[in-house]
């Protein structure tokens, strides 16, 4: 029997898809173009805006005759025993495989951004976590764990990470970003694109391009972000991580920026992502978004036209259905009104994928290997280390922690016994769990109150709800007030309830009018400070609230951003002192609810100046944390003291940093940029660099960051990007605000035009000091 050429993975895969694609019919390419929800839900809630009017009917025996691109989240819909699911997955494929004619089965995709959104499975903290704990190799890590629990399942890609710069905190997706900062969050998420694919699964970066910026903070909003921010904040972290991530997938996003859609855009999807940036993968739609160019956008009068727009554009696969790339796209092309070069376009990337991934093998196999446990104890222990590492200790001015072991504690708040209090709303528990409330949860989540008093057994700790996180009864004030007065600390734990589409006062669809602890939390703690013991307020929450209103009031202050199902045993070892804290603000804290949206990104009239009543000023300021040891910093001196390079030259910064305290801690060290005179505004100060450094009592690490030129880049006024001449200030600081030694470099030479070969990183080395 003789091999076809498409069948033999000796040939490069070009040559087989080339094979391939001669022998497929119309049909069968464009099956190739779209997938199917297999668990989706015609009737009930979905979990994907207008998932009830954009699901196609269809009959599953005829479709799959022809073949089938991708299957949507066979196990993300609905509860299923992980061993029976990828059981099922593999029939499915196998069905696939058997009914086609050349038997290639279908990329199984699954959500993956706080881990495998499958019933069972470890609930990681949130993206804003992982920026909170400025800890690269440690998501890197952690993704390559969720990949490994895919590909034991069967699942080829994860649609992750989330690379959305966060520009406007209001906006309910923030839990899911890595941070205000495009350097942070490219850096972040290019770790996590890099431990995906290093199990062997595709790696989907969304939402491209520009959904944050949308217009007022309401999602699916229109996005009027100008050249100079979509250059310069917007589209860095997905350059970031395609070039040193290595991600195969882009998914484009729902919004539109000045008119034109992203899903219908060539110059992002074609001319800056394949043409510029060499991007050779597959670029899918987010759920319904091709469908969403006819409906929501009006941009097309059918659903062929709908799908005629998408492909011009770049859109290889529809997600989650047929609507478009199905009968519609067919009919188009036979009647000539869309070429076919555009269909087998797409069909050559999706089946070069395939090829790739193995699935055009003659020795493929579906067939799951081993015992699959998705909550393994090696992923909890990585679940509560980067729970750990992201609690940021925002204020702690008496040293009230850590907490006494034998204190009589009062915790008081709707977030303290609530398990889904540690997850955001693409964790399984509250993605699809809370549609299934007869199913048990799945995993153990420890609450906050169970945690602490297993954290300080001596303790007398009592409890006291006080209120709903967002129901305006306050019939719960008295009690919790009772509580505190009899108490020497009172441990107010607040926060957010993560929803989809208005069911909760944080994630997908929950976007709020201003930065106010939500319900009648703010009364409550309130209530709580005027009995005057002291209080600690931890807060549990997918974005910053206004904090101001009790500044100075408080005995500290504990920030943790959805930490994941060990997040109550990391919140406890903090207010313990088991842990030191180390984590640091992804974004910035609000002094007051309406004194934003505000990120530390701003040019100088974005900042609070004599001429408007409202201060932008953050209570808190990106890059802002606080520990439980001190830190003594030694920058060393620069030769010569004001040091001059060429324009694509480098610099040296050095900086030995001490724990001068009696207890190991983490100091993150943080380099920002200031670009005093520029031909266009620029940031007043913006990170280029920075470094976890884990030191022992009396330990220091020397730590230097090798500056580039390159790193001074912006956008200028015709749209390049270029290196200018002149003086820069390289501040190397504990945050955003609070800079501890500055180096003014000054750039000599012609001004620089750029290209794709720029440095995006700056690189820095650690040497422990004896």
């Amino acid at each position: 029997m003789t091999t076809a050429p498409w069948r033999d993975p000796a040939l490069p895969a070009a040559a087989r898809v080339d094979d391939l694609l001669a022998r497929m019919t119309l049909e069968e390419k464009t099956a190739q173009l779209y997938g199917v929800w297999v668990g989706a839900d015609t009737d009930g809630e979905g979990v994907a805006p207008l998932q009830r009017e954009m699901t196609s009917d269809y009959d599953w025996d005829e479709l799959i005759t022809q073949g089938l691109g991708q299957l949507t989240r066979s196990f993300g819909t609905a509860p299923v025993d992980p061993e029976l699911g990828a059981q099922a997955l593999a029939r499915a494929q196998r069905r696939i495989a058997a009914a086609g004619r050349f038997g290639i089965p279908a990329v199984a995709h699954e959500e993956c951004l706080a881990g495998f959104t499958a019933w069972g499975a470890t609930a990681y903290p949130v993206p804003l976590a992982w920026g909170a704990s400025f800890d690269p190799p440690l998501v890197e890590e952690m993704a390559r764990h969720i990949g490994a629990d895919l590909r034991a399942a069967g699942v080829h890609q994860g649609l992750a990470p989330v690379l959305d710069v966060v520009r406007d905190p209001r906006w309910g997706r923030v839990e899911e970003t890595i941070g205000e900062d495009p350097y942070l969050v490219g850096t972040i998420g290019a770790a996590y694109v890099r431990g995906l694919e290093s199990a062997g699964v595709v790696a989907t970066l969304k939402h491209f391009a520009g959904y944050a910026s949308s217009v007022g903070a309401r999602n699916l909003a229109p996005v009027r972000a100008g050249v100079r921010e979509f250059a310069d904040v917007v589209l860095p972290p997905f350059e970031m991580a395609l070039r040193e991530g290595g991600a195969r997938s882009v998914m484009a996003a729902y919004n539109e920026t000045d008119g034109v859609p992203a899903s219908a855009d060539p110059r992002l999807l074609t001319e800056l992502l394949r043409d510029d940036w060499e991007f050779t993968g597959t670029v899918v739609a987010d759920y319904f978004g091709i469908g969403f160019l006819e409906t929501l956008h009006r941009v097309a009068g059918s659903p062929a036209q709908a799908a005629h727009a998408a492909l011009a554009a770049g859109i290889d696969v529809e997600l989650p259905t047929l609507k478009c790339y199905g009968k519609p796209l067919v009919e188009a092309v036979r009647a000539g009104e869309v070429p076919e070069a555009l269909v087998e376009r797409a069909a050559r990337r999706v089946l070069l994928q395939k090829a790739e991934l193995g699935l055009l093998d003659e020795d493929w196999s579906p067939e799951p290997t081993g015992r699959i446990d998705l909550d393994s104890a090696a992923n909890r222990a990585l679940a509560r280390q980067l729970a750990e590492e992201s609690v940021v200790l925002l204020d702690n001015p008496d040293g009230l922690l850590p907490l006494p072991p034998e204190a009589r504690i009062a915790v008081v708040g709707p977030r303290a016994t609530d398990a889904l209090a540690m997850l955001g709303c693409y964790s399984f528990p509250s993605h699809v769990g809370v549609h299934h409330p007869e199913v048990p949860m799945g995993i153990g989540i420890p609450t906050v109150l169970e945690s602490l008093r297993a954290e300080l057994p001596d303790a007398k700790v009592t409890f006291a709800e006080g209120c709903d996180v967002s129901d305006p009864d306050i019939s719960g004030f008295e009690e919790a007030v009772a509580r505190a007065a009899e108490a020497d600390v009172c441990v107010a734990v607040l926060g957010d309830r993560a929803g989809l589409f208005g069911r909760g006062t944080s994630g997908e669809g929950c976007d709020v009018a201003d930065l106010q602890l939500p319900g009648v939390q703010a009364d409550l703690l309130d209530a709580l400070v005027s009995t005057g013991v002291p209080v600690v307020l931890v807060l549990l929450t997918g974005r910053p609230y206004a904090l101001g209103r009790w500044h100075g009031r408080l005995g500290a202050v504990v920030q943790a951003f959805f930490p994941g199902e060990e997040g109550g045993p990391a919140v406890a070892g903090v207010l313990s002192g088991r842990v030191n804290p180390s984590g640091r603000l992804p974004v910035s804290v609000p002094q007051v609810p309406g004194g934003q949206p505000w990120t530390y990104l701003q040019p100088p009239l974005g900042l609070a100046d004599e001429v408007s009543s409202l201060d932008p000023t953050p209570l808190y300021a990106f890059g802002h944390g606080r520990s439980y040891t001190t830190f003594a910093w030694e920058a060393e001196a620069s030769a010569p003291a004001d040091p001059v390079i060429d324009t694509d030259g480098s610099y040296d910064l050095a900086l030995t940093v001490t724990n001068t305290g009696d207890r190991a801690g983490t100091e993150v060290v943080q380099l920002y940029l200031h670009d005093p005179v520029a031909s266009v505004t620029r940031p007043d100060v913006r990170l280029i660099a920075y470094q976890r450094l884990e030191l022992a009592p009396g330990e220091a690490s020397r730590v230097t960051f090798h500056f580039h030129a390159d790193l001074s880049a912006f956008t200028d006024r015709a749209g390049r990007r270029v290196v200018e001449p002149g003086a820069l200030e390289l501040r190397l600081g504990v945050s955003s605000a609070e800079v501890r030694h500055t180096t003014r470099v000054t750039l000599r030479g012609p001004e620089r035009v750029l290209g794709a070969d720029r440095r995006l990183r700056c690189e820095t080395e650690v040497q422990v000091e004896g």
